[in-house]
């Protein structure tokens, strides 16, 4: 009789290795000149060109998909839940003012199955890829008995480069400067609690429903990958001196907007500014959910925020314009003493 294996204890080895040849090229698609080395090692290795640079600074940041791997689980559709991953890191770093240099995930399972771990992984480099950035290594880690079968958490690691002194936000962010609003791509890797709450506990509905306001099956909608601005936002950082970035995460308009705001200044929002995308509109019926609510919990239909001086806001609109890029001039930087932090125009927070 045999001893015990870490196959019997639920652990795959060669499961792990096959897992690791198929996602080698979706890697490998997405270096840098940068880089050194190739999967495998115990560390990624990237050597930066800094003379560039007066003064580089680091910029790193580090997210998950949260919740919304529930609607992949649901589904069994995992390919866009690595553009998640990504998005949640570089655009936090984007914000800073920082180039996404290169990117880690970690990525963990019950059971290991390769061809999942290759959908999701392409996900991840197809991702970097479209975000300049490179996937120099990660980390996948079975673990039987405490994920379900088939079920994963996903997260990641970005690294970026600014010069130091065009960090941000700048110190002369200032009352009347303008907010100009890109639009998101749709719920983003936010508030996904609530929204299971409503739409399968409260509304019973399951993933293949379908719903005609959204054009199709209420999974498909809620599995839209979050946007990825790097590529759009990058060029505009010289060419328009742009003040200040938010990324409208987790906390929706009234906790990220005071991040990038000095002490002394507020904000004032005009949410007739944009289009309110189905979703959201559906979301409020259907939990009978507050507006203050969802702004506090969701993007709403604007996922960056650029802050501009008034007198460059219109030209900042038009260049945007002319890549093709909707751009919503959404509100104001004012005196905190006009608004209680944050203010969206109609909405009552009481």
């Amino acid at each position: 009789m045999s001893g015990l294996s870490y196959r019997d204890a639920g652990v795959d080895v060669d499961a792990g290795n096959r897992a690791v040849e198929e996602i080698r090229e979706a890697v490998r698609s997405t270096y840098r000149p940068e880089v050194l080395g190739d999967l495998g090692g115990f560390g990624g290795l990237f050597a930066p060109d800094f003379s560039k640079y007066r003064e580089p600074v680091l910029v790193s940041g580090t997210d998950g998909v949260g919740t919304k791997l529930q609607i992949a689980f649901m589904t069994g559709r995992h390919g866009t839940i690595g553009q998640d991953a990504v998005a949640m890191c570089v655009n936090d770093v984007l914000a800073q003012g920082a180039e996404p240099l290169f990117f880690l995930d970690y990525l963990a399972v019950g059971r290991l199955e390769p061809l999942q771990v290759k959908e999701i992984v392409e996900g991840i480099a197809a991702a970097c890829k479209e975000s300049g950035c490179a996937l120099i290594g990660g980390e996948t880690a079975e673990m039987p008995g405490f994920y379900r079968a088939n079920e994963y958490d996903v997260a990641g690691f970005c690294v970026g480069v600014a010069e130091r002194a065009k960090l941000l936000p700048r110190p002369d962010v200032a009352p009347g400067d303008v907010l100009v609003g890109l639009p998101s791509s749709g719920l983003h890797s936010n508030g996904f609690s609530l929204v299971r709450k409503i739409c399968f506990e409260h509304k019973k509905m399951t993933a293949d429903t379908p719903v005609p306001e959204l054009g199709g099956e209420l999974g498909e909608t809620l599995l839209t990958p979050t946007r990825l601005y790097p590529k759009l936002v990058l060029p505009l950082l010289e060419k328009c001196a742009i003040k200040g970035i938010c990324h409208i995460t987790g906390g929706g308009f009234y906790d990220n907007i005071p991040r990038i705001l000095p002490p002394g200044t507020g904000a004032r929002i005009d949410s007739t500014a944009w289009p309110i995308l189905p979703i959201f509109k559906l979301l409020q019926e259907w939990g009978g959910v507050a507006r203050a609510e969802m702004f506090r919990t969701f993007n709403m239909g604007i996922g960056l925020i650029l802050v501009q001086s008034p007198r460059d806001a219109d030209a900042l609109i038009r260049d945007l314009a002319e890549r093709g890029e909707r751009a919503f001039r959404i509100g104001e930087v004012v005196p905190d003493r006009c608004v209680e932090r944050v203010e969206v125009e109609g909405v009552n927070r009481e």
